[in-house]
């Protein structure tokens, strides 16, 4: 009411709130100097994995606390689930690369609204964590209020204080990406995937499954990435004659491999959601499982191909594949890397970084395409049609 707010319990008892400051100011709220919100988050991203990784990594040391388990608990962890929803399960997909690779778990990304419903199999040494950014996606944290009643260990990922899923869950770390206005997520995902990789880390270290001179290097090219993420938003790009040529053209089919494949999945809705192009994302290796047959000359497909040693050559004969269909391809490759040249129509170059951590700066062009397609076609990024930037309903 305009007197104020007053809180009651389930049982209609009044409940005392404590107040919560919270860190945005009033540039937050609009949009300096930006033509639109989602483009000011755009640039907005390397200061929210900034602060991100923020004080949790110290001159190549990890300080990251909160996770909710002492670190016998950690060393016993047989499983990790990773529930989500939209824009936050690409991040689950990616954390999964992440997490098995330096902390040897067994990660398991699902979406939050088909696991809650699947009478899942969880024990005391599970640990499931719920990503959210608004804290108050009401399958994520239906999902969470499971686990935690099945005896999980629960951990939400939120970028908001004091929301539903804080109040649900064993320990809360939080994004520190400030206010996103607009309902296509951007900086959230990335800020998202950054503090993943800390807590990757941070199981690899209790559990020892890297050596301390490797985490130590990481952790500096971690806190070496929002200045690359710079370094790209402020060099020129062929973004905007990619999208002049294609913007009409009825479909787009994304192709990643490893952890190219939320790359893939996260342009593509960002695509779908601000286009309103179909838009297909795929596993490279199973597009000649069904999607192949999609493709003729009038089809644009953005491939993912940094450098990734395990699938780099897998990609390049995907590409090769989807050429000889007559198909224009678009790839994001990593500086340096002249012999993409060879296999696509055009390559946006994203700065070098360590394999895992390529997908904060490979999702920056396909947020910037997508932008620019939809852009051209005259629509309302920020709000567009049907969507709401928080889904508190089923």
């Amino acid at each position: 009411t305009p007197e104020g707010a007053r809180f009651f319990t389930d049982k209609g008892e009044v409940e005392h709130k404590e107040v919560e400051p919270i860190d945005w100011d009033d540039e937050s709220a609009v949009k300096g100097g930006y033509e639109t919100f989602m483009l000011k988050e755009i640039y907005e991203q390397p200061e929210a994995v900034r602060e991100t990784i923020g004080d949790r990594a110290r001159r190549g040391k990890l300080v990251l606390e909160g996770i909710g388990l002492n670190e016998l608990e950690i060393q016993n962890l047989r499983r990790i689930v990773i529930v989500a929803c939209g824009t936050a399960y690409h991040a689950a997909v990616t954390g999964r690369y992440i997490i098995e690779e330096w902390a040897r778990v067994p990660v398991e990304p699902d979406i939050a609204s088909e696991w809650r419903y699947r009478n899942p199999v969880l024990s005391k040494d599970t640990l499931v964590i719920g990503i959210t950014q608004s804290g108050e996606t009401a399958d994520t944290i239906a999902a969470m209020r499971l686990a935690r009643e099945q005896g999980a260990r629960t951990l939400a990922i939120t970028n908001q204080l004091g929301t539903q899923i804080t109040r649900e869950v064993d320990a809360v770390l939080y994004t520190r990406a400030g206010l996103e206005v607009s309902v296509a997520a951007t900086k959230t995902f990335t800020a998202q995937v950054a503090l993943l990789s800390l807590i990757a880390l941070k199981l690899a270290q209790i559990r020892r499954t890297l050596p301390a001179e490797e985490i130590e290097f990481i952790l500096e090219e971690l806190f070496d990435l929002p200045e690359k993420m710079e370094q790209f938003l402020d060099a020129d790009h062929p973004i905007e004659e990619i999208a002049q040529r294609h913007y009409n053209k009825p479909f787009f089919l994304y192709l990643g491999r490893h952890i190219g494949l939320p790359v893939a999945l996260e342009g593509a809705l960002k695509l779908k959601e601000i286009s309103y192009i179909p838009t297909e994302a795929y596993s490279a290796g199973e597009m000649k499982h069904g999607p192949i047959a999609l493709l003729d000359s009038e089809t644009p497909v953005v491939c993912i191909a940094t450098d990734q040693k395990v699938v780099y050559d897998k990609v390049v004969s995907n590409i090769q594949e989807v050429r000889a269909r007559g198909a224009q391809v678009i790839a994001i490759a990593t500086d340096g890397n002249e012999d993409i040249q060879h296999h696509a129509d055009d390559v946006i170059y994203v700065p070098r970084t360590p394999a895992f951590l390529q997908a904060v700066l490979a999702v920056l062009p396909l947020q910037l395409l997508a932008y620019r397609i939809a852009r051209l076609r005259g629509l309302n990024v920020d709000q567009p049609r049907n969507l709401a930037k928080t889904v508190t309903v089923e």
